[in-house]
């Protein structure tokens, strides 16, 4: 039984990611997009911007050129788009070089140009252009101070925005007057079209003393340059209703929720009744308490609904780093599972990153069993050890639980799916 439910799970989590995959996502919403009279210029960023690019060259009417950037080992053959690879989460020369390159090509167009941009999560780090008077090092020093803090996508996403020549709507008024349509796949909760790679073709409604209680808030050791930068007006992004967004059209093709609904459906199909508790964020150890009581409620009471049920969902948890181990969100979420579920037999779950990699391992996550825990014992694994020490990766390693994908290219953020079965 334990086979089928890990069985299960994998079909569920696939199910997840293709339901995100720009091949099947994309060709409706092209097909809508009317060609200009000029030229069609694409330019993006994102774990998925070279797998959309590649759609977009095979749906698309009439010529096109372009630029995108991408993780590495996230790149795809295209034709007519260039595809450079860069570093994430943590920006890197290649990022910003990327990032220049695509605001040159955006420069100077006309009205009857269009600038097709393709924004997926990740693009944030990836588009990595430091606002003048701050350096990629001062910048890179923020990005990880941000990364180890426990502070939210939208908190990090905040202040990378202020800090930023081409993100919070700035790409998008470097390409006016030409029309712009940029296509999204969100890894953001509640697909705030803003946060989603910092949102370089949307208004950003946050400011810059909202960047600076960020830094306070988490006591990040930002440098003077960075903090000068924020303290001046100039550095502010351009808000609702300017003008510069009237020919600005910002459309969402792919979501967390449409992914959780096609595992949801795997689920259902396995007679599991599906529970989907939508995107969820917080530190992953305190979101795995809560998904444990959840499964022990339904298990023992029936609560809110009788066994078999699928408890699905999905969002960004943070993690707090104190320890010196290796892991991501995933890892850790199931880990905390692991042990808060320690006695209680009959459960398996799955944690993985949609995008194939979690955190900044070659996983995309991990299984866990109704028999991880006595399996760890047995082995001499000490769970709580591993936990203590942020240590989440090497304890599925040696459990041989590790979910390893390879870059899926897209990302709508963390997938998470727990069993409870009926209790024998």
């Amino acid at each position: 039984m334990s086979d089928d439910f890990r069985t299960l799970l994998r079909a569920m989590f696939d199910a997840a990611v293709a339901a995100a995959s720009p091949t099947v996502c994309l060709p409706p919403y092209l097909a809508k997009i009317a060609p200009p009279k000029g030229r069609t210029i694409v330019v993006g960023a994102g774990k998925a911007a070279a797998s959309m690019a590649a759609a977009v060259e095979a749906h698309w009417q009439g010529p096109l050129e372009g630029l995108v950037v991408t993780r590495y080992e996230h790149g795809a053959p295209t034709k007519h788009i260039e595809v450079i690879e860069a570093s994430h989460p943590v920006p890197d020369a290649a990022g910003r070089e990327a990032a220049k390159r695509i605001l040159q090509k955006v420069q100077g167009l006309s009205q009857d140009d269009l600038v097709l941009a393709l924004i997926s999560g990740g693009g944030s780090a990836l588009m990595a252009l430091p606002a003048e008077g701050v350096t990629l090092e001062e910048k890179q020093a923020v990005n990880k101070a941000l990364l180890k803090s426990g502070a939210n996508i939208s908190e990090m996403n905040c202040v990378r925005k202020h800090l930023s020549a081409i993100k919070g709507g700035r790409l998008a008024r470097a390409a006016a007057p030409a029309r712009v349509v940029a296509l999204m796949i969100s890894d953001v909760p509640n697909d705030d079209l803003s946060v989603i790679a910092s949102g370089p073709t949307v208004p950003d409604p946050t400011t810059r003393e909202d960047a600076l209680a960020v830094i306070a808030k988490y006591k990040i050791d930002a440098p003077a340059a960075v903090l000068a930068h924020l303290q001046k007006s100039g550095c502010e992004t351009p808000k609702p209703g300017d003008a510069i967004f009237e020919n600005v059209q910002n459309i969402l093709v792919a979501t967390p929720q449409g992914s959780l609904d096609a595992a949801a459906a795997v689920a259902k199909s396995a007679g599991f009744t599906p529970c989907i508790l939508g995107d969820l964020e917080g530190e992953s150890r305190d979101v795995a308490l809560v998904h444990a009581g959840i499964a022990k409620q339904i298990a023992l009471h029936g609560q809110p609904f009788a066994p078999p049920v699928a408890i699905i969902s999905g969002g960004e948890t943070t993690v707090t780093v104190r320890g010196k181990g290796r892991g991501g969100r995933d890892a850790e979420f199931l880990l905390g599972l692991t042990l808060a579920l320690e006695g209680f037999g009959g459960v398996s779950a799955i944690a993985c990153d949609t995008d194939g990699i979690d955190g900044s391992e070659d996983n995309a996550g991990a299984i866990m069993t109704a028999d991880s825990f006595e399996r760890a014992k047995q082995a001499g694994v000490d769970l709580k050890t591993f936990f203590a020490n942020n240590d989440a990766y090497t304890a599925f390693e040696k459990l041989g639980d590790l979910v390893v994908t390879k870059p899926t290219r897209t990302n709508v953020n963390d997938f998470r799916a727990i069993l409870v079965p009926k209790r024998a």
